[in-house]
């Protein structure tokens, strides 16, 4: 079993133990589809899962009040990968990173070590001899490939960016 980690518990919510989790996903509602989710490796199986703002509450077996479901402040909240079914062109964040990078002239740009989850879209930090942000947009991203550990993109000017966070337009 290979776990994926899903969202962070970041508060306690309710005396009966309910736990408030930041999901880290696409959607809100990613982790309501979940019978069982693990912490600490620890499997709990899930009574109730509900969207409440931008977090799920989620009411797990075992955790039947406030100062049980306190202990878990801080906590990643993992599920098994092989529950996971992903859309097309979906992909976890873990795959993501590592990835190295080549641009449409056939340039090596680097390898993607980070990716941030902003409101507009996801952007890719990759890092080579310069350091590039790419949206992880259709209009830049041509292709992923996850097997040989490559994606392909394409770049405009001021996606480059210098040490102290200037960009550069190539």
């Amino acid at each position: 079993m290979e776990f994926i980690e899903a969202g962070k518990i970041v508060n306690t919510h309710s005396v009966y133990g309910e736990l408030k989790v930041q999901p880290w996903s696409d959607t809100d509602d990613f982790l309501c589809d979940f019978d069982v989710v693990y912490i600490d490796g620890n499997a709990f199986e899930v009574e109730r899962a509900r969207v409440h703002k931008t977090c799920v509450l989620l009411k797990l077996r075992g955790i039947n009040n406030i100062n049980e479901a306190q202990k878990y402040r801080n906590k990643c909240v993992c599920v098994d990968r092989d529950e996971v079914e992903l859309d097309e062109g979906s992909y976890f964040i873990a795959d993501l990173e590592g990835l190295t990078v080549i641009d449409k002239d056939g340039t090596e740009l680097g390898e993607i070590v980070e990716v941030l989850t902003l409101p507009s879209s996801d952007v890719y930090v990759i890092r080579g001899e310069h350091e590039y942000m790419i949206p992880a947009v259709e209009e830049f991203i041509r292709s992923v490939d996850l097997d040989a550990g490559v994606m392909h993109v394409s770049t405009i000017p001021g996606m480059r960016v210098e040490k102290g966070g200037d960009r550069i337009a190539d």
